[in-house]
């Protein structure tokens, strides 16, 4: 080879390098002289044939690897940047759900508890209707009237049984149909039934209400439900 145009050779193995400059294969080196082109071919060594490749510039493949190392670099920050906000995500949804199962279950209680209040006024508001139902030789209507509303207590459900015992008897407890036999403010028919609720029940208007309320509730669902058939019948 010529003198200033030496070329460096470097042993690559299980790869080849692609050079911008020079190539060297395996028994043949090109030279290229000063002012002329001059070919020759040199012997090369068989014991060690090596690929030789041009000289690569210096700092490149340290450039190179630093390269490589700042895009994996990135990758793993983007890829830890992703797993943080899923995990926030997760943890703002998980909370969420949580927060709105509390506020469900509180609403519940609270319904509950009402409810439960409710009851508990109502079946005190019976109870002393019923333990104040002492039994006297006549009534007046707006005495009957008051025990009624007293043994029912919600105010539009009194009001749908004051239409029909309007209706059937004019709040006459001791009222007998002639036709049919029926008795007393609710018109029972026949008026033993109401000996359910009591043994007086020919001669109190109390216990007259309770058979009557009993009733309605249990064939209508409530004296408005009576009081809605009556109105498209003329009966109940």
């Amino acid at each position: 080879m010529l003198e200033g145009n030496r070329v460096s050779r470097i042993s690559v193995r299980g790869f080849a390098v692609a050079s911008a400059t020079a190539v060297t294969t395996v028994g043949a080196v090109v030279g290229v002289a000063s002012g002329s082109e001059q070919a020759s071919a040199q012997p090369v060594e068989a014991a060690n044939a090596t690929t030789v490749l041009a000289d690569i510039p210096a700092g490149q493949e340290v450039q190179q690897a630093s390269l490589t190392q700042q895009v994996q670099a990135q990758s793993d920050a983007a890829d830890a940047t992703a797993r943080k906000a899923v995990e926030e995500a997760a943890r703002k949804q998980a909370a969420k759900d949580a927060a709105a199962k509390k506020k469900a279950a509180e609403d519940a209680a609270a319904k509950l508890k009402a409810d439960r209040a409710a009851a508990a006024k109502l079946a005190a508001s019976r109870s002393a209707a019923r333990t104040s139902l002492v039994q006297q030789s006549s009534y007046t209507v707006a005495q009957i009237q008051a025990m009624a509303q007293s043994i029912i207590g919600d105010s539009t459900q009194y009001q749908c049984f004051s239409n029909i015992v309007s209706h059937e008897s004019g709040w006459d407890y001791r009222a007998v149909n002639a036709g049919s036999g029926a008795y007393g403010l609710v018109q029972a028919l026949p008026g033993s039934k109401m000996a359910s609720a009591g043994a007086d029940w020919q001669t109190n208007p109390g216990t007259q209400i309770k058979w009557g309320l009993s009733y309605m509730d249990s064939r209508y669902n409530s004296p408005c439900g009576a009081w809605s058939f009556w109105q498209a019948n003329s009966w109940y």
